[in-house]
């Protein structure tokens, strides 16, 4: 048992004196000098203590606390509860441990390795808030307790960020700068969005290790992220004086350029990167996509764009590049040159239809409707099961009102995709503009199906039943969709029209117009509304001066100029009205009731 001597005469200073320091190291002492201290009626408690001790370092923790209990019963002191509480930890016995350790400080609350294991249960346990309190009580009773700073700081860390810089601050204040200090902080400050903070504990670390590149990126970085552009390029250009191949480094300050909307500048650094044989192709291509994306909004960067794929295609047989620089050649009205690149992407990857679909997207999305037609009229030869080929090439065909050529893609997309929202609502918004109006119903009533909520779907159901007359459905359509968004002036205006159309509770289409109006006031439709109402109302003039409103807001639109001859009819002017009339009919030529107003010469 001499072997364990040392250890147990350390536990034995906890089992009975905290102030106890040494005790002889022969066990047989050990025990004549326990009789001593504690008399014979603790004996067996400190033999019990002693055996328990010596199953705790053999790390046999379950015969340990059999030890410790009967030690606790024969002799209930802080150190045997403390012993209780460490092993029952050690077996993750949490609520065992708690027990014990509340009773160890109960009896002696003077120590501070009592709260410390307490602390550990609670955090363990995931009782992070006590353990806070406790690691504060450990800080109170000792302010230079660096491990207590240390761990409230980590517990603080994920709920109270603040807090935790505060706690390493008071850290740095007792032990000065430190490393991993100063790095917690900078992570937390940048987590807070406090980059300039952040910077501010790298500037301190750099104090340590002025040397460190990484770290100097990593300032660059949050100097960057604070909007403070030049002192972010003056530690980058730090870098790149010690180093100037370090193409990460050439990166960042093409980053920090292109923050501050530099994209010329940027292409410099960018330049440099793209004619480096040791960067992946695949980066190079996605600088090159990333000028091709800004060039569509801003025409000055198409050059750029070009060298940048133009240098790339020298060092690789890419198809993806080919595809850029036929986009690219189509945006130069340059079709032969385009069509060589479309063959050579479609050579070397014939079989891949992302680089289509994703030249077609990003025209759509900047609303380069015939670009896009271009490019996916060539993908559908290859690809005329793709459904995103056929949804974006009708959706563009769509926007150009050719309404035929959509019709038959945004079907297709629909017959791929039976659930796509957006096939489905498309496919039946062309039905409607061709007419096809109780097929275009099925179709949005499908896509309402899967969002039933969406306003746009049943303001367009509720127009389509307006110009069928089904009245009963048309009302139905637009109160329902009112009762999800009572203020959209779109869907005020047009079922306040539908109802003064018929002169119909005019009351209640006045208010609606009201709102519509209220939202947009220069919007000539919406003008035009209120103008209506009040005509079926009978107050001719407020009517005629929210027509000429319109006419005025929107320009001369067949629609309102045969109401201003309404108006102009039904105030006694009737020459006037059928010269207003005739204007509308050669805006609108095959206006039949209009026709017959002019034939009849009235209404």
């Amino acid at each position: 048992m001499l072997r364990y001597s040392a250890f147990i005469i350390m536990l034995l200073v906890g089992y009975g004196c905290s102030s106890q320091r040494e005790i002889s190291k022969d066990s047989n002492v050990n025990s004549k000098l326990a009789g001593i201290i504690y008399g014979d009626s603790s004996k067996l408690a400190m033999e019990q203590f002693i055996n328990g001790t010596i199953a705790e370092i053999k790390g046999d923790y379950a015969t340990a606390i059999s030890y410790y209990l009967q030690a606790s019963k024969l002799d209930p002191k802080a150190g045997v509860f403390y012993a209780l509480a460490k092993n029952s930890f050690n077996l993750n016995k949490l609520s065992q441990a708690l027990e014990y350790s509340k009773k160890a400080l109960a009896l002696d609350s003077s120590r501070t390795d009592y709260y410390e294991l307490l602390s550990e249960i609670y955090s363990s346990a995931q009782q992070t808030d006590s353990a806070a309190f406790i690691l504060s009580k450990i800080i109170g009773m000792d302010s230079t307790n660096v491990d207590a700073y240390y761990r409230l700081a980590r517990i603080y860390e994920a709920k109270r960020p603040a807090n935790a810089i505060s706690i390493y601050q008071e850290i740095t204040n007792i032990i000065g700068p430190d490393w991993d200090v100063l790095m917690r902080v900078a992570e937390l400050q940048a987590n807070l969005g406090n980059y300039k903070d952040a910077a501010s504990s790298i500037e301190q670390i750099l104090t340590i290790d002025p040397d460190n590149q990484g770290l100097k990126k990593l300032l660059s970085e949050y100097f960057q992220r604070a909007k403070l552009y030049d002192e972010a390029l003056k530690v980058i250009n730090d870098v790149l004086t010690v180093n100037p191949d370090d193409l990460d480094a050439h990166d960042r300050k093409a980053q920090i350029y292109l923050s501050e909307n530099k994209w010329d500048t940027a292409s410099v650094e960018y330049s440099y990167i793209l004619k480096q044989s040791n960067v992946p192709v695949d980066l190079k291509i996605k600088i090159g996509a990333t000028y091709f994306e800004q060039s569509i909004k801003d025409s000055s960067l198409a050059p750029i764009a070009k060298n940048f794929f133009i240098t790339i295609d020298q060092d690789t047989a890419n198809w993806q590049v080919k595809m850029y620089l036929g986009a690219i050649a189509l945006n130069e009205k340059n079709d032969s040159e385009a069509v060589g690149y479309f063959k050579a992407a479609t050579q070397l990857a014939s079989w891949n239809v992302e680089a289509w679909v994703r030249l077609g997207g990003i025209y759509f999305d900047n609303r380069k409707y015939d670009e896009a037609v271009k490019v996916l009229s060539q993908a559908i030869t290859s690809f005329p099961e793709d459904f995103r080929v056929n949804l974006i090439l009708g959706l563009s065909f769509s926007q150009l009102n050719m309404n035929d050529e959509a019709k038959i893609k945004l079907k297709k997309a629909v017959e791929l995709n039976p659930k796509d929202i957006t096939a489905l609502s498309a496919y039946g918004y062309t039905l409607s503009q061709l007419k096809e109006n109780d097929e275009a119903v099925i179709y949005l009533k499908k896509a309402l199906s899967i969002t039933p909520e969406d306003i746009n779907l049943l303001g367009t159901i509720g127009l389509i039943y307006d110009g069928q007359k089904k009245w009963s459905e048309c009302d139905s359509v637009y109160e329902k969709a009112l009762l999800i968004d009572s203020s959209n002036a779109l869907l005020n205006n047009n079922f306040a029209y539908s109802l003064s159309e018929r002169g119909i509770k005019l009351d209640l289409a006045l208010k609606m117009a009201k709102i519509a109006i209220t939202a947009e006031p220069n919007n000539s439709a919406y003008l035009d509304t209120i103008g209506w109402i009040y005509f079926k109302s009978g107050l001719l003039d407020t009517a005629l001066g929210y027509v000429n409103k319109a006419l005025k807001a929107g320009g001369e639109k067949p629609d309102i100029l045969e109401h201003l001859g309404d108006i102009q009819f039904k105030m006694g002017n009737k020459d006037k009205a059928l010269e207003t009339w005739e204007k509308a009919l050669n805006l609108d030529k095959n206006n039949n009731e209009l026709k017959k107003k002019i034939e009849k010469g009235e209404i």
